[in-house]
Order: C-alpha cells, then structure tokens, then sequence
C-alpha cells in the first residue's frame, strides 16, 4: 500500500533533481536509476543477514555497493565520482539479472553538482522496503508524474480509471491477459491486482501465482516504456516480465497470439501520413485508434473480453473507416459503452473519450447493447482534479455486474430508477438502423411526445435570438481570446480544448456579436460535425470566448423559456433530427 511518507520522499527527490533536471522523464529515470540500486544493496544485505551471501555487489563489484557509496567518510565529491563509475558499470556485472543491466545500460548522470547529488542519494537512502512490492508501489506513484501527451498521443490512465475497467472486464486467474499499448503497465499491474483480491479467501498457491505471472504480456513500441513497465512488473513479484518492443500496427510477428484477455488505452494520434499498417487487418485504416481497436478484436479468444479507451472520433465520426469499424463492434463481440466526462485525462488533455467492454461469449446471448454515462468520476474536471463525493463509477460498475449475471443466467435485466439515470439498453438493430452505428448513448434516449402538450409549439426564433461569431482575416493566432470552433464542441456537449485557437483581444473588444454569455447554446452549423450542440456556462472549462464562424450561438430570452431546457431538448434524439433537417450540400 503507498503511503503518505513514500509519496513525500517521491516528491521531495523530485523537488531536489528539478533545478538540474527540469524534464519529468529524465526525473523518473534518474529517480529510477538510484531506487533499482539501493533495491539490490537492501536485498543483499537481507541474504547476508540470513547467512547466505551477495548476489550482486560481489566478484569485484563489493566497491560499488550502496552502503559504501553513502559513508559519511567520503566526501561529496569522491561520491559522485563514485556513483558515476557505478551506474556506468553495472550494466556488464555478470551477477545482475538482464533487466537490471539493461536498466544501467544507458545511465547517466545529467549534472555534476556533487552537493545536489549527495541530498539527492540521501532522500534515497530513506527509502526500506520489507519486500519488492513496497517498492513497487513507490514506484507506480513516480510513473503518475509521466502524465504529459508524448510525440504518439500516449496520455497515462487515470489509475481509478484502470481499475474500474479491470473490475469491469474481471479477469481471471487462470487466463492470458495482454496489453498490446501498455505503457508503464498500469493495465497490467491492475489486472494482477484483481486477481490477488478475489482470490483472497483462498491464497494462490506459490505454483498457481507462478502460473499467473506467466500469462501477462505487453507490447509497446517504445523501448522508454517497455524498460519502465519491465521494472514496474518486476518490482511487483515478476522475475521475468514478458514485455515486448514491438510496433503492434506494422509488424506480424506475434499476429498469430490470441488473449483471454485485452486491455488497453492505445495511442489516439496518428503521426503525419497515418499508420502504415499490414493487410490483416478487418478494417483499412491509416488511424491509430482505429487499427488498435480492430487489433484487440482480432486477437480476442471466442470467450474473451476486453476493455478499451477510445477518443470520441470511434464514438460518431463518419468517415468509412470509423462506420466500418464501429458496425464490426456492434456485429462482433461489444457489451457495452461508458461514456467519460471531457475532463478525465486534464490537465494533459481535455479530449473526451468512452470506454468499450466487449465479452464475446455474452454478447451472443444479447440483441441489445448497454449504454452508460458517467458524469462524476469523484474528481472535479478542473486542471487540478480534486477529489470530490460525486462518482458514478461505483454504480456504472454495480449495473454492469448485474447485466453480465443476468445474461449469464438467462435472466430479465432491468434498471431501478437510480440505474436509469446513468445507464439504458438500446437494441443492436436500432443502432444499425441508418448504417451509421452512432455509439452516442443520448442520441437513443426515449423522449417525450410533444403532440397535445399545454404549451403551444413556437418557432425557434421566438424564444431566442441566433447568430454566429467570427474571425479576422488571416485566421486563428496562437494566442488571445479563445475562439470555439466546431471541433471544441464534444458529442454530449462538453468542451473539448485540446485543439485551441485563438483571436486578438483588440477583435474580441470591437465584436458586436459571437462573444458568449452564460446560458448561450451553441450549434455547429457547418461542416463535418454539422449539428453538434453545447452549453456555455459557469461550470465550462473556460471564462471568456468568441465563437467563430462556423458556430452558431442561441440566446434564450429568459421570460419565454429556460435556456438548459432547450439546449436539452436540440440535444436530444428529436431535436438533432429537426438540426439535421436544414442540412444541405456539404453540410
């Protein structure tokens, strides 16, 4: 279990490195470095201890033993010269297991202050450990730092976030488990997790957790992550983590493996010119999420399950590949769609995303798939992501529990009333209906019956004024006010600022029209994501904006109607129908 003092000893060897070692990765690899040597010196000291001998600083190697680098006889100088030579050493010391020496391989020291070096070793040295996995757990908390998007659009889960798709998902103890992205191996190290926890009343034997560490596999193309998710694995129990560097979208090498098990949050950019990817795929694509996710399906057992991260584009795009693939989803093994909020991966990334679990032997039994919306993940959306008392996540899983046993069982599934708030069923021919297969769980809600109501049907412009923003000429700026385009309006109606543009705050001043308000609706009015509605108001991930010309903005008059019942209603089924009505040409 992490505790309060481990964390603190993490972020006060940040705290040391940061002036000399500005960048995060290069902090958990330096921080990395110095936790795997003292590990091995602990470790030593323990055999020695119970009467046996060193396994790793021995045969010539007694000199570069921890405790000798740390003897307050030395001076700071002697000791970085010292811890130099050994982390330039270790990597060819015969008695170090391969992962350690490829660990120490590439180990440098970035700066030459001996007094940053010994505070630095000193935080270290804090650090006992009564076993790997106390250290392991050290060793998750420094991964949380590697948060930042990478070159590959690689954003860390959220670690509730993994754990409520492994619980979902329930892995077994005797089945394979494969993350074909993994990262750090937060999937991974999850899923063991899981399987230790519900088979607590009856402890795996030393042959069955032997067993169970031998079905875990990994891959990712990065040989940074695969050296961190090695260690990570290691540091949890596993004497030899079977993480591969391998590209899972170009190579065929391993094509022919299959899981039980899959899970994973895959890459979702797609570098300049898209994936160049084989013939085997189902779906001809050159979009990484689009490839990853027919990879999982692919290479799933006929009883297997997964659990997938997808940005929005999966959920509604339409392009051919994105309807080609999602008809494959609903065809061919998908139980059920969660939706996150926009803000699950801030500060990184504002990009919203959905959850896809896919059991392949349920999803036979069924003609119906199950939607859910997660609004609270217990975390507020802000770039800080406080703990808050509102989460759906406990919920999502109880009703997701409940449908598996219930199909499993040949049993009537139904929602209470507090269900129905979070979750509903819609039937796989609805969704096929129009050969779109939208996966947006609102756009099949039921809705109310407006025929013969008390109130009397008006047109739109009778309740609100419209109109829509613009931009200088010469376009977006980099900088300034913050200008909402089309592609920042997500799907449920959330902002999406990953993509931010903005215009001169002397434009913004002189608009007459297109600055919005609280209470302002707004409507995509052309383009790919024609019809697309949001809501500006004090809960937004922004205080000042324009919207620009392709948005339009509905401004209620507060004495004829409230404007959150209407953006409600044109975000409904219904009122996307009416939007879409007026659609001509290119949209």
């Amino acid at each position: 279990m992490l505790t309060q003092d481990t964390k603190r000893k993490i972020d006060s060897a940040r705290q040391i490195l940061v002036g000399k070692v500005p960048d995060h990765k290069a902090q958990v690899e330096q921080i990395t470095t110095a936790l795997i040597y003292k590990f091995m010196d602990d470790m030593d000291k323990e055999a020695q201890e119970l009467g046996g001998k060193a396994r790793f600083f021995t045969n010539g190697y007694e000199k570069y033993a921890w405790t000798k680098l740390m003897d307050s006889r030395i001076s700071g100088q002697d000791r970085s010269n010292l811890y130099v030579e050994a982390i330039t050493t270790l990597s060819q010391n015969p008695h170090l297991p391969q992962l350690f020496r490829d660990i120490f391989k590439d180990a440098f020291l970035p700066y030459r202050s001996p007094e940053t070096l010994s505070m630095f070793l000193k935080e270290i040295n804090g650090f006992t450990y009564e076993h790997s996995e106390d250290l392991g757990d050290a060793f998750e908390y420094l991964l949380s730092i590697l948060g930042s998007q990478g070159d590959a659009g690689q954003f860390r889960t959220p670690r509730h976030i993994i754990d409520f798709i492994v619980a979902a998902v329930d892995p077994k103890k005797d089945e394979t488990i494969c993350d074909p992205a993994c990262g750090t191996a937060g999937f991974l190290i999850s899923a063991f997790k899981h399987i230790l926890k519900e088979n607590k009343e009856k402890p795996l034997t030393p042959d069955e957790r032997k067993n169970l560490m031998n079905h875990f596999v990994g891959y990712d193309i990065s040989p940074d992550m695969v050296r961190l998710s090695k260690v990570n694995l290691y540091l949890h129990g596993f004497p030899n983590p079977t993480i591969f560097e391998y590209d899972t979208l170009s190579s065929e090498e391993k094509w022919d493996e299959s899981f039980d098990v899959m899970l994973a949050n895959p890459p979702f950019m797609t570098p300049k010119g898209g994936i160049k990817p084989h013939k085997r795929f189902s779906v001809q694509a050159n979009r990484s999420e689009v490839l990853f996710v027919d990879y999982i399906l692919e290479h799933l057992r006929p009883n297997g399950r997964a659990g997938i991260i997808v940005p929005e584009g999966i959920i509604f795009q339409s392009a051919i590949a994105y309807k080609a693939l999602r008809k494959l989803l609903v065809e061919d093994g998908l139980l059920a769609v969660v939706s996150l909020p926009a803000g699950v991966f801030n500060p990184y990334a504002g990009v919203k995303t959905s959850i896809l679990l896919f059991d392949n032997g349920l999803a036979k039994k069924t003609k119906e798939i199950l939607f859910l919306k997660i609004q609270n993940d217990g975390f507020d959306l802000g770039a800080q992501r406080r703990e808050i008392d509102k989460n759906d996540l406990p919920g999502a899983l109880e009703i997701i529990k409940k449908y598996k046993a219930a199909l499993k069982d040949g049993k009537k599934f139904e929602l209470n009333a507090e269900q129905a708030k979070i979750a509903h069923l819609v039937a796989k021919d609805k969704i096929a209906e129009n050969g779109d297969y939208n996966l947006s769980g609102d756009r099949y809600k039921e809705t109310v019956n407006f025929a013969n109501q008390k109130w009397p049907m008006v047109e739109l412009g009778e309740v609100c004024e419209i109109f829509n923003g613009s931009r200088p000429k010469g376009g977006a700026i980099d900088k300034g006010i913050l200008s909402i385009g089309g592609e920042n309006i997500n799907y449920d109606g959330s902002f999406n600022l990953e993509k931010k543009r903005y215009i001169p705050e002397d434009f913004f001043n002189k608009l007459k029209r297109g600055k919005l308000e609280t209470g302002d609706i707004l409507i995509v009015k052309d383009g790919a994501t024609t019809g697309k509605v949001g809501y500006f108001n004090d809960k937004s991930p922004f205080k000042i904006a324009a919207v620009n010309e392709h948005v339009f903005i509905l401004r209620v008059d507060k004495e004829k109607i409230n404007s959150f019942y209407l953006y409600q209603f044109l975000k409904s089924p219904r009122g996307n129908k009416e939007i879409l009505k007026h659609k001509v040409g290119a949209a």
